[in-house]
C-alpha cells in the first residue's frame, strides 16, 4: 500500500496498532543516491576496515535523502501462518523549519530507480516530512520565540496572496466576520495562520479541512480567551507533530523493540539514524551503540543466506529476488514440516499480483519472507530428530542466534559488523605488490586501469614507485601474465620486506647496530695503543 502525506496522519493509529502485534518488522529504503564521489576515493574498497568505512559512509549518508521507505509487519496470526501488511511511504524533508534541508540527486542512482518505475512526483508532491531531534529542538526553539521563517519560495507566494486577501477584507469586515481561505496544502495550512496571527492581532484562524482555513475578526480580548483554549489547532506541539511526520511512526518502531529486519542494510541504519534520529556522530563505535539502544535485535537477510548457501547445495545468487526465488524453490525433505504460510492482508495485496522489485515495499515483503524461509530451513537442519509440525517464531530467533546483530559488511575486511559487540579481526585476501620500474609518475588510476580487465581489485599506494593490489580471486593470473611485463614486477606481499614501517625499522637499526660495531672497533684500536 502507498503512503503520501495526505493519508499518513489518518493512518498513523491504525500503523502503531499493527506494529503493536507484529512478530517483526522487515524494512528496505530507496536512496537519492548510494556512495558520494566527493571527496575522492571515497568508495567502498577492500582495504577497508569497519571504522574506516563508516566514516565514508557518512559522507554518502549527509549528502544523499530517503525518497521512499518500505515496512512490511509481519503477524504471526498462528503459529504457521503470518499475514503481512506491507506499505511503501514516499518521504521528504520537512519544509517547516529556519534552515532549508539541502540533498544531491546521483544520477546513476535517479536513472536506476526510474527504471523500475519509481514516481518522483509522489516523492516531490506528497512525500511525508520528517526530522531528526536536533532539527525538532531548532524548530520548537523558533516557534516558541516567534522567530520562524518560511524557507519555501512556493509557500512565500501563497502567504503573500493569502495575507493580502486578509488584509483587504478586514478593513470593512465586523468582529465576528469570517472569510474562507482555500486551496492550501500540507504545511501551508500551519505557516498561514501563524503569519496572520502574528501579523493581525484581530484575527483568528481555524483549520477546516480539505485545504481550508477559516479566518475570523475578533477583538484582542476574545482573541487572547482563545489562544489560551485547549481546542487551538495552531498549539506548538500540534505543529511539531505535524513537522515530525514519519519520524512520529519512527519513534513508534523504536519503542516496539520488534526485531528489525533488512537486506545488506547498513546503509539503512545510517539513514535512519541521520535521518529521524540523530545527526550521525563521528564516532563509529557510537554509532553502533546508539543503533544497538534503538533496536536491540537486527537480522540481515545477506549475512543468513550467505552462511546457508556455504552449507547447502543452494545456487550461489546475490539480489534479494533472487534470493527469494531461490528459497521459494527449494524442497524440503519429506520428513520435516512445510514452510511457514505467508499471506499479505486484503488491503495491502498488490505483490501478491505482481512482482515489482527495487518498490521498497515489495523489496521489505521479499526480505521478511527470506528470513521466514531461511529460518524454517535453518532449523530442519538443525537436527536429525522429527520437527514440530508448526514452529513457532521463537524458534526461529533461537535458529538464527549466530547471526544476529551481524549486518553484512560488503567488500572490506570483515564479513560482518557486529552491533552488540566487538567486530572480528580485519583479514584480507593475499596482497600483491607491484614494483614499477621505468614508467615515471604512474599513479594508482593507471595501475587500476591496467588491471581492471582482470579482475574487480582496489589499489594503494605504498612508495613512490610501489603499489598493493587487493583482491580476492586473480592472484595466480596476475603473477603468470606479468611475469616477462618490462615495467611492472609483480610479486606477493610480504609485511616484513614490504611494509614501509619495517623497512624504516630496519635502515634505523642497521644504521644503530654499524654506528655500535664502528665504536667497538675504534675502542678496541685506541686501547691496543
Amino acid at each position: 500500500m502507498e503512503v503520501g502525506a495526505a493519508g499518513f496522519e489518518r493512518r498513523l493509529p491504525r500503523l502503531r496498532g499493527c506494529i503493536g502485534r507484529a512478530a517483526f518488522l522487515a524494512l528496505d529504503m530507496e536512496f537519492t543516491g548510494l556512495h558520494s564521489t566527493f571527496p575522492q576515493n571515497n568508495e567502498p574498497s577492500l582495504f577497508d576496515s569497519p571504522a574506516e568505512r563508516y566514516l565514508k559512509a557518512r559522507q554518502s549518508v549527509q549528502r544523499f535523502t530517503v525518497t521512499q521507505l518500505g515496512l512490511a509487519i509481519f503477524s504471526n496470526e498462528n503459529s504457521n501462518k503470518y499475514v503481512v501488511h506491507s506499505y511503501n511511504f514516499f518521504l521528504f524533508p520537512s519544509t517547516l523549519g529556519v534552515t532549508d534541508v539541502e540533498f544531491t540527486l546521483s544520477a546513476s542512482s535517479i536513472q536506476f530507480l526510474s527504471h523500475y518505475g519509481f514516481d518522483y512526483n509522489k516523492f516531490l508532491k506528497d512525500g511525508i516530512p520528517y526530522m531528526n531531534e536536533v532539527q525538532e529542538k531548532i524548530l520548537s526553539q523558533h516557534l516558541l520565540a516567534g522567530s520562524w521563517k518560511v524557507s519555501s519560495a512556493l509557500d512565500r507566494d501563497v502567504l503573500k496572496k493569502a495575507v493580502d486577501e486578509v488584509t483587504s477584507w478586514i478593513a470593512a469586515a465586523e468582529e465576528e466576520e469570517t472569510m474562507i481561505l482555500q486551496d492550501l496544502s500540507g504545511y501551508q495550512m500551519f505557516k498561514v495562520q501563524l503569519v496572520l496571527r502574528q501579523a493581525l492581532q484581530n484575527v483568528w484562524t481555524q483549520p477546516l479541512g480539505d485545504k481550508k482555513v477559516m479566518v475570523k475578526k475578533v477583538s484582542p480580548h476574545h482573541r487572547q480567551l482563545l489562544e489560551n483554549s485547549p481546542y487551538d489547532y495552531c498549539q506548538k506541539e500540534l505543529i511539531l507533530l505535524s513537522a515530525r511526520g514519519f519520524t512520529n511512526l519512527f519513534q513508534t518502531l523504536v519503542k516496539a523493540k520488534k526485531p528489525l529486519v533488512g537486506h545488506n542494510m547498513l546503509m539503512d541504519l545510517m539513514h535512519l539514524h541521520d535521518k529521524f534520529y540523530r545527526p550521525l556522530p563521528e564516532s563509529y563505535d557510537e554509532f553502533k551503540r546508539n543503533i544497538h539502544n534503538l533496536f536491540p535485535v537486527l537480522i540481515d537477510t545477506k549475512t543468513v543466506t550467505k552462511s546457508i548457501w556455504k552449507k547447502y547445495p543452494f545456487p550461489r545468487v546475490s539480489n534479494l529476488l533472487e534470493v527469494y526465488a531461490a528459497l521459494c524453490g527449494s524442497n524440503l525433505n519429506p520428513k520435516d514440516p512445510p514452510y511457514p504460510v505467508i499471506v499479505l492482508a486484503s488491503d495491502c495485496s498488490r505483490y501478491a499480483e505482481k512482482k515489482s522489485p527495487h518498490e521498497a515495499g515489495y523489496d521489505a515483503f521479499l526480505c521478511g519472507s527470506v528470513l521466514l524461509k531461511s529460518a524454517h530451513l535453518l532449523l530442519c537442519r538443525s537436527t536429525d530428530d522429527a520437527m514440530e509440525a508448526d514452529p513457532s517464531f521463537s524458534q526461529y530467533l533461537t535458529v538464527l542466534a549466530e547471526y544476529l546483530n551481524k549486518v553484512n559488511f560488503i567488500r572490506g575486511g570483515v564479513s560482518s559488523i557486529n552491533f552488540s559487540g566487538e567486530d572480528a579481526p580485519c583479514q584480507h585476501p593475499p596482497r600483491l605488490v607491484v614494483h614499477v620500474q621505468g614508467w615515471p609518475g604512474l599513479n594508482e588510476r593507471q595501475i587500476y586501469q591496467e588491471f581492471k580487465a582482470l579482475c574487480r581489485f582496489d589499489v594503494r599506494r605504498l612508495s613512490k614507485n610501489q603499489f598493493i593490489l587487493l583482491a580476492s580471486k586473480f592472484k595466480q593470473l596476475v603473477l603468470r601474465d606479468y611475469k616477462h611485463h618490462p615495467h611492472l614486477r609483480i610479486s606477493v606481499y610480504r609485511h616484513w620486506r614490504h611494509s614501509p614501517r619495517v623497512n624504516c625499522l630496519l635502515q634505523v637499526s642497521g644504521i644503530v647496530a654499524l654506528w655500535s660495531l664502528l665504536a667497538f672497533v675504534l675502542g678496541g684500536a685506541r686501547c691496543c695503543s
